[in-house]
């Protein structure tokens, strides 16, 4: 985990990996292109767009944690595309299976319950592997895993917005640090 402070004029930053927004959304990206690979053709814009969404979702979170250091701003705002990233995403599981007359399990389905399970005991691509043999499952597990994810986003962004508030930006400290500095002669 890269967490470092320069003199307390950069703010801590780095550790996405670490992150459990980020863990899911490499579960969701990985779904999505096992999903897309079986049941979405190959020629199809969609497919495209629902990889790409998924990739987004993930990509940046890591870089609004790494841009963190000098920018909190850059943070929130990456952080708030990911999770429109995955609701774009989201969508694209309910039209498939709408578009198919395929049933979209509510909160309360079993399986439902099971797969949110799964999001709290140590998640990997593995840990849902076995429901993506069919596309009625597949589907279902990838919004059941996206909404555990937008939860998590949505708590994030609640904390970042709230260190915002707190802390201020990067010129902010800088003018802070600038001001100390001039004071002391």
């Amino acid at each position: 985990m890269t967490n470092r402070t320069d003199e307390n004029l950069m703010f801590t930053h780095g550790g996405y990996r670490d992150l459990k927004s980020f863990q899911m959304s490499t579960i969701v990206y990985d779904i999505t292109v096992e999903f897309t690979k079986r049941y979405i053709d190959y020629k199809s814009r969609t497919r495209d767009q629902m990889d790409q969404a998924a990739r987004s979702g993930r990509q940046n979170i890591a870089e609004g944690s790494r841009a963190a250091g000098t920018s909190k701003k850059t943070e929130l705002k990456l952080t708030n595309v990911a999770r429109a990233s995955l609701e774009e995403l989201l969508l694209d599981y309910e039209d498939f299976l709408r578009q198919r007359n395929l049933k979209l399990w509510a909160k309360d389905f079993p399986q439902a319950k099971i797969v949110r399970n799964l999001c709290y005991n140590n998640p990997s691509f593995q840990s849902y592997s076995s429901y993506l043999n069919d596309p009625e499952s597949a589907a279902n597990v990838a919004i059941c895993v996206i909404y555990q994810t937008n939860y998590l986003l949505d708590k994030q962004l609640a904390t970042l917005s709230e260190e915002f508030v707190k802390q201020g930006g990067f010129n902010e400290r800088i003018y802070q640090k600038r001001s100390e500095y001039r004071n002391r002669f």
